[in-house]
């Protein structure tokens, strides 16, 4: 670390009120935090919200719906400029492995996310999207925090290498949403995903039942503690019967 930024963390530390928290982000992200509020709203789940009562409690779902887009879109490029002989599909596959929901939970435990996410739900194995959630939450926090040059400096330095390195650990789960949906353009059919019922567990958190229908014909259905988990497993029912999965 160069001086000048040892001596602009140690002052920073100093002043902030958090210290464990900010020395965890500078250690994550490798910069200093403008704005450390931001940061642990990218890991306030909305749970909060109703165990508080609060109809103003703010989550992380704004920030997850901007780091979502911007790890497709670096991810994309990422892809795109290591792959030159590679078509559509096969960038399409690539990158949809690399931003699945079960990687990027698993991303997020690397990362030490997860440890600093606050929620009243119980984490329980089968509830397995408040992970990934938090990591794009948080992507899109360092992007409102210090730019789309830091957020992709992050992304490419800290993400994608573990990433690599779960990849070589094991098979990294195949996104059977986007696989289904790219199957379905190429042969312009009509897909529609349908959210039929929602039930609810014991601890009651909401169970999502979702069938996917092609040209107007059901094809699949899939249960999940989220609306993708449940549209991933009706895909995966579907992909199953058109031979597209084993």
């Amino acid at each position: 670390m160069p001086f000048y930024d040892k001596l602009r963390y140690g002052i920073k530390l100093l002043k902030s009120k958090d210290k464990e928290f900010y020395s965890f982000l500078y250690n994550l992200t490798g910069f200093c935090p403008h704005d450390v509020e931001i940061y642990k709203t990218a890991l306030r789940h909305s749970s909060l919200r109703r165990q508080q009562g609060n109809a103003n409690f703010v989550n992380n779902e704004r920030l997850e719906y901007l780091g979502d887009a911007l790890l497709n879109a670096i991810v994309s490029d990422v892809v795109y400029h290591a792959n030159s002989s590679a078509d559509e599909g096969r960038l399409t596959q690539q990158r949809s492995q690399m931003v699945c929901r079960a990687t990027l939970n698993e991303l997020a435990e690397k990362l030490g996310l997860t440890s600093h996410l606050r929620h009243s739900v119980t984490l329980q194995s089968h509830n397995c999207s408040m992970g990934g959630n938090a990591l794009e939450a948080f992507i899109g926090a360092v992007y409102l925090d210090r730019g789309y040059y830091d957020c992709k400096e992050f992304i490419c330095r800290k993400v994608l290498p573990e990433y690599n390195v779960l990849k070589s650990q094991t098979q990294v789960a195949i996104n059977y949403k986007s696989l289904l949906i790219e199957w379905s353009q190429k042969r312009h059919t009509k897909i529609e995903y349908v959210l039929e019922q929602t039930t609810y567990d014991n601890h009651k958190n909401p169970i999502f039942h979702t069938a996917v229908f092609i040209n107007d014909e059901r094809m699949g259905s899939g249960v999940g503690y989220s609306k993708r988990e449940s549209q991933q497993h009706a895909s995966h029912d579907a992909a199953k019967k058109l031979s597209l999965a084993i």
